[in-house]
């Protein structure tokens, strides 16, 4: 063990970061006027806009400090409280660094010292806002566990919770250089140590069921930072093995899997490789990209509905569902490219994956003015709600003020003597061990070309990436204005290897195609790209009016507006199957585009305009379209009819629903169960529990009349009591009836006397009865 231990603190001496590729510090890149300048600008309004006294008070509760205003609400009040602070201490050390902005570090450093505050009155190194967080804590170490997939002990995701205080902690001194927040981090992992060292390997490894966020990353970096082998340690235990293994074997084992859980583990696996050379982690992240980038994922590089991985085989969720791709989703996923971009010999598609999803998911996902999208529906005419400064307190505001402070991360990169430019964006890059400056001067993508300029002298090799989106053959370039013969292929770079002299240039034309590409397995329905930016056109519905604002409500984060049936969406129709040439630029408005005579199913349609969709906010809009013939037209339009029709009539019934077995449906319904499992079977999720277990429905208007439960014959026999705000209303047992299709349906009516008393709050209870088990529940719906 002790030569073990050796070898290994070798490694971490030897290698630091480990990566033949480093990624530039954000002080030394400066942004210039541009799309992503601008998003940085009105992310530290929001930032400075946000009340650090907030977000600070469950700490100072949990501290036993007097707060100096009250908590935020949402999500930082029903049981994920400090989630925030965590991220607000990682989005204003990104943005000290990314701007220099003395009002964000200012208010980076009364946070960290008012955290500190906390860390010191408490005692024992720990720093969280988790409600009681000493007795469920305690529990957690004594070895009592009640883990579920996003519970344990009954607390909302504990672990996910801290890791964001963890990872502020360590963003404040890797990129500002606070010695506090180092010293408060290690406190924090030797915390952590302590916690979980008299619990077995079965026992961590069973606690790794909940949600648990990057905790193997962040201990990582700890080992890292310290050189101190324990904190590595600590790391592979928070490795969740029945992820790693069948990754690491190249086996895809993600279908019905809580997709942004998933993502950050995998990013450990790739940080603990990275440290120590080991293989296994660096195969097991390689395969989970490759398996998300090219089967899970759609034209804005964003993956997932209602927050899962659905089978790689069937888009069909994609298209039909509201709750489309999750932004954190593509946070976490730009971290693990950048990451295992690092140590690739040739990072260009690793690098596209990334432009793709930076332009059409993450800055999509900003409003202009403030606010953050959750989700981004891909179902025809549907629409985005964004956050408000005060009120939503969701996941994707908190990795949203976190991306939107470090846009300046991957645009360069080095390797010794050679220079990576990854990404064509205005800014200014400070080589400064080499005493190099570079300037990139570019209005991409609203102009296909970018202009570098050196400032200073010296041999360095200069390698610009051909992009995978431009043709073979055109890309062009001129090196202090001569033409350059290329040789170089798209995903690869163009390399220069010279002295430089100060005012050298080198001009670089980037052509860029108008393509389609289809839904994965939907050849049908296709997304309308510009070299890599997605286009998308409004289609606002006469007469209506939408609140693209979302309220402080725990489901406020989804777009609940009505859905417009999909056979009623404009759709492509051309006789010939060469659609591209019907696309016209719009003189003097770059990126847009109109596509008379193709688009047929709206009035205007000759006159609805495809534009960028990092541009397209608060309007309904067509990302994905159905495209036939005309003699195919009608019958597309009667399939999509078909298919909907019955869904949409029930939807229109629904008041509230869950989905069994699904974190944030069950989150927001306040799950509570005793002896409570969930799994993922052929027929989908499901939730059952050896005791009971329940959920909390939202009925506003009180007009519930039926209950509406899913189950399975395949759980034939079980008996368990339905209740309702503690009232009987049933006995069910499970029927047998072998010519039931696997999944069905049962309906209870509920008693109008108790929902009129119920003042709007319906608790269902599902009670097992002695030796039985209740469920499994399979799908809820409250009906009108």
């Amino acid at each position: 063990m002790g030569r073990l231990l050796a070898s290994l603190a070798l490694v971490l001496c030897a290698h630091g970061a480990g990566a033949a590729t480093q990624l530039f510090p954000l002080d030394r890149v400066r942004l210039q006027d541009g799309p992503f300048q601008q998003a940085q600008a009105t992310n530290l309004q929001y930032l400075l806009a946000l009340d650090a006294d907030r977000l600070l008070a469950p700490f100072l509760r949990e501290a036993g400090l007097p707060a100096k205003s009250p908590s935020y609400g949402n999500w930082e009040s029903t049981g994920l409280d400090g989630h925030m602070g965590g991220h607000y201490l990682s989005a204003l050390a990104l943005m000290v660094a990314s701007t220099g902005d003395a009002q964000a570090r200012q208010r980076l450093d009364y946070v960290i010292a008012e955290l500190k505050r906390c860390q010191d009155a408490l005692g024992t190194g720990y720093l969280g806002g988790i409600p009681d967080g000493g007795k469920a804590w305690g529990e957690v170490g004594a070895g009592q566990l009640k883990v579920d997939s996003f519970s344990v002990n009954g607390r909302w995701v504990p672990w996910y919770n801290v890791h964001k205080m963890f990872a502020g902690l360590r963003d404040a001194w890797v990129h500002t250089g606070n010695t506090d927040a180092k010293a408060m981090l290690v406190k924090l992992s030797d915390w952590a140590l302590r916690l979980t060292t008299p619990l077995t390997d079965a026992q961590m490894q069973d606690m790794l069921r909940a949600e648990h966020g990057g905790m193997n990353e962040v201990l990582a970096d700890v080992a890292q930072m310290t050189g101190d082998l324990r904190y590595l340690a600590l790391a592979r235990r928070f490795s969740h093995q029945a992820v790693l293994q069948p990754l690491a074997s190249s086996q895809d084992k993600l279908t019905g899997l809580h997709a942004n859980t998933q993502i950050p583990k995998v990013i450990g696996f790739a940080r603990i490789a990275q440290l120590t050379e080991e293989p296994e982690g660096r195969q097991a992240a390689e395969f989970f990209w490759r398996t998300v980038v090219d089967k899970r994922s759609v034209a804005i590089g964003g993956n997932s509905v209602k927050e899962h991985f659905h089978p790689d085989t069937d888009f069909k969720p994609m298209l039909n569902e509201v709750e489309g791709p999750e932004t954190c989703n593509s946070y976490n996923m730009l971290k693990l490219t950048a990451l295992l971009a690092q140590a690739a010999p040739e990072i260009g598609r690793y690098a596209d994956y990334y432009e793709r999803t930076l332009y059409n998911h993450i800055l999509a996902s900003q409003h202009p003015q403030g606010g953050f999208v959750y989700f981004t529906p891909m179902r025809p005419q549907h629409y985005r709600v964004y956050s408000q400064v005060h009120e939503g307190m969701w996941c994707c505001v908190g990795s949203g003020i976190e991306s939107h402070a470090r846009h300046g991360e991957f645009i360069y990169a080095h390797d010794g003597d050679t220079l990576f430019v990854n990404l064509f964006v205005a800014s200014t890059l400070d080589w400064r061990e080499r005493g190099i400056q570079l300037t990139q001067a570019t209005r991409f993508p609203d102009e296909s070309r970018t202009r570098l300029t050196v400032d200073g002298t010296g041999r360095f090799v200069l390698k610009l990436r051909y992009p995978g989106w431009v043709a073979p053959g055109a890309l062009k370039l001129k090196l202090n204005g001569k033409p350059v013969k290329l040789t170089a292929r798209p995903g690869t770079f163009v390399e220069f290897n010279r002295t430089w002299q100060r005012g050298d240039t080198v001009d670089v034309e980037l052509p860029m195609r108008t393509t389609l590409e289809p839904m994965p397995g939907l050849t049908n329905f296709v997304a309308v790209l510009h070299g890599p930016i997605v286009l998308a056109a409004k289609t606002p519905q006469p007469g209506e009016t939408l609140n693209f604002r979302a309220d402080a409500s725990r489901m406020g984060h989804i777009a609940h507006g009505a859905v417009c049936p999909q056979q009623a969406a404009p759709v492509f129709v051309s006789d010939r199957q060469d659609f591209l040439r019907r696309f016209r630029p719009v003189p003097g408005q770059p990126l847009t585009f109109t596509a008379p005579g193709l688009i047929q199913g709206r009035p205007d349609a000759d006159r609805l305009q495809l534009i960028p969709f990092f541009r397209l906010h608060d309007s309904r809009y067509m990302l994905y379209w159905g495209r036939s013939t005309p003699a195919q037209q009608s019958l597309l339009r009667a399939e999509l009819a078909q298919a909907e029709q019955a869904r949409l009539a029930l939807d229109a019934q629904t008041i509230d629903q869950v989905a069994p077995g699904e974190q944030q449906p069950e989150s927001d319904h306040f799950f509570k169960g005793e002896g409570a499992e969930n799994g993922i079977a052929p027929a989908g999720r499901w939730r059952h529990a050896r005791k009971w277990f329940s959920y909390v429905l939202n009925d506003p208007k009180t007009e519930a009349r039926v209950l509406r439960l899913s189950f399975s014959t395949r759980d034939a026999g079980r008996r368990f009591a339905l209740q309702l705000n503690g009232q009987h209303v049933a006995d069910i047992e499970l029927a047998s009836d072998a010519s039931r299709d696997e999944i069905y349906t049962r309906d209870f009516a509920l008693p109008a006397a108790l929902v009129q008393a119920a003042g709007g709050k319906l608790e269902v209870k599902f009670v097992a009865q002695p030796g039985s088990i209740a469920g499994g529940l399979y799908g809820l719906r409250l009906l009108r």
